[in-house]
């Protein structure tokens, strides 16, 4: 059977509106792209689409209340609201260096959770951050 899929590539700025022929389940062509990152785009999201999570979790202690924390790789975007869920309730302690794990296997994934900046504790001398 035969299909064609579109899809907008957001691997870079271009934002390239791409083309797939499909048949029996196997992409058969690739169009539209106008850079090399495209093709590898389209077959990562056509066959198990991950995006980046971002978010904030509370921090007990610190010089502000909540930690901005990222993915440390794409998650399965099947997975994103029940990860992100996970996440809700967290509180970690200051202080935090930046790229330290917070959360290992993050939903079973093998991906870990990291914070994407440091978080002194309050009062503390922040040295110019």
């Amino acid at each position: 059977m035969k299909s064609q899929v579109e899809l907008v590539c957001i691997s870079c700025p271009m934002g390239c509106q791409m083309q797939l022929d499909i048949e029996d389940g196997v992409i058969k062509a690739i169009e539209g792209n106008k850079c090399k990152i495209g093709p590898k785009y389209a077959k990562q999201e056509f066959a198990d689409p991950r995006r980046m999570l971002s978010t904030t979790i509370a921090c007990k202690n610190g010089l502000w209340p909540r930690l901005p924390v990222k993915t440390a790789e794409a998650i399965p975007k099947a997975m994103m609201r029940q990860i992100a869920g996970s996440l809700h309730g967290l509180t970690v302690t200051a202080p935090v260096e930046i790229g330290a794990v917070i959360v290992e296997n993050v939903g079973g994934t093998g991906i870990n959770v990291v914070a994407t900046r440091s978080m002194p504790k309050a009062g503390a001398e922040t040295g110019g951050r």
